[in-house]
C-alpha cells in the first residue's frame, strides 16, 4: 500500500482517515463457587473493563477486533476472570473474579466482590471500572459476599443477613438508544440471608443458600453472581457475560467484518453501527 509520504510524492491524493466512534467492553468475571464441606456466602464477579472514545482509521487497513468470553464459575474456588476484549491498540481488560469461600475478589477491568469473612474486594482499573465490595461475616449462619464492581460504581459491601449488590454500569448511546453495560455481580448469601441485586448493565444476581447464581448477560460484560451456601450444599457462582466491540461511523463508509469475527451493522441517522459480538478477525473500511 502507497504510504502518505510516497503518496505525496507521486501526487497521489491520501484517502482520508474515518473517524471511528468505538464501545470496547470485556468479559465480565465470573461469581465465586465453594464445596457442600465449606459452605460461606460468596463474592460477585466484577464487570468486564468499558472503554468509549472516538479514533481515526485509515481506509483498506486492517485492525483487529477479540471479543473476550465471560469468566467461568470454578468449583470451590474464585470464580475465574473474564477476557480481555480488543479493537486496534485499545485494550479493555477482563473483570475479575468473585470471591469464594474465605477469600477475596480478584483483581480486574472492575473488582470481584470479596467472599465471607470480611475479605476485601479486587480492585478495578483506572478508567474502566471500579472495585469489588467487602465480604460481611457476623458470626454463626450470618455471613454475606461482597458484590462485583461495575463501570460507575463500585459493588456493595455485604453485611447483617443481607449480601452486597453489584456495582452499577455506563449507559451508552453509541447504537442509537440508550443501553447500559458493564455491572457488577451481585454478592451470595448463607441460609435465609438476601442475595445481592446484580448491577444495571446485565450483572447477574446473587443466589441465597445452596444452588447456582445468575449470570452476566451476554454481550453486556457483566460479573456473575456470587453463589450461595447453605450447611451441606454447595454454592455455585454464575458465569460472567460475554464482552463487546460496536463501532460507529459515517454511513458513506463500508466496513468489512472478516473470517472469525460474528457482527452486523444498522444504518441510521447518517451513521452505521457495527455491533461485533464473538471471535477474533480483523475490520476494515473503504
Amino acid at each position: 500500500m502507497i504510504g502518505n509520504i510516497t503518496a505525496s510524492i507521486y501526487g497521489i491524493p491520501t484517502p482520508p482517515s474515518i473517524s471511528i466512534e468505538y464501545l470496547v467492553i470485556a468479559g465480565g468475571g465470573a461469581g465465586g463457587s465453594n464445596n457442600a464441606s465449606a459452605a460461606f456466602a460468596l463474592g460477585g464477579g466484577g464487570a468486564g473493563g468499558l472503554l468509549t472514545s472516538s479514533v481515526n482509521c485509515n481506509p483498506s487497513q486492517n485492525y483487529t477486533v477479540t471479543i473476550g468470553a465471560g469468566g467461568s464459575p470454578v468449583a470451590g474456588n474464585v470464580g475465574a476472570n473474564g477476557n480481555n476484549s480488543i479493537f486496534s491498540s485499545i485494550t479493555s481488560t477482563a473483570g475479575g473474579g468473585g470471591g469464594g469461600g474465605t477469600v477475596g475478589g480478584s483483581n480486574g477491568g472492575s473488582g470481584g466482590g470479596g467472599g465471607y469473612s470480611t475479605q476485601t474486594g479486587g480492585t478495578g482499573t483506572s478508567g474502566q471500572g471500579t472495585n469489588g465490595g467487602t465480604g460481611y461475616s457476623g458470626g454463626g449462619n450470618d455471613a454475606s459476599g461482597g458484590g462485583g464492581g461495575g463501570a460507575t460504581s463500585a459493588g456493595s459491601n455485604g453485611a447483617s443477613l443481607l449480601a452486597g449488590a453489584g456495582g452499577a454500569g455506563t449507559a451508552s448511546l453509541i447504537t442509537g438508544s440508550s443501553l447500559t453495560y458493564a455491572g457488577g455481580g451481585g454478592g451470595g448469601a448463607y441460609g435465609s440471608g438476601v442475595a445481592g441485586a446484580g448491577g444495571a448493565g446485565g450483572g447477574g444476581a446473587g443466589k441465597a443458600g445452596g444452588g447456582t447464581a445468575t449470570s452476566g448477560t451476554a454481550n453486556r460484560g457483566g460479573g456473575g453472581g456470587g453463589g450461595g451456601a447453605t450447611s451441606g450444599v454447595a454454592g455455585t457462582g454464575g458465569s460472567g457475560g460475554s464482552g463487546v466491540v460496536i463501532l460507529k461511523y459515517v454511513d458513506s463508509r463500508s466496513i468489512t467484518i472478516g473470517a472469525g469475527l460474528t457482527g452486523s451493522t444498522a444504518t441510521a441517522g447518517g451513521y452505521t453501527v457495527a455491533t461485533i459480538t464473538a471471535g477474533t478477525g480483523n475490520v476494515s473500511w473503504s
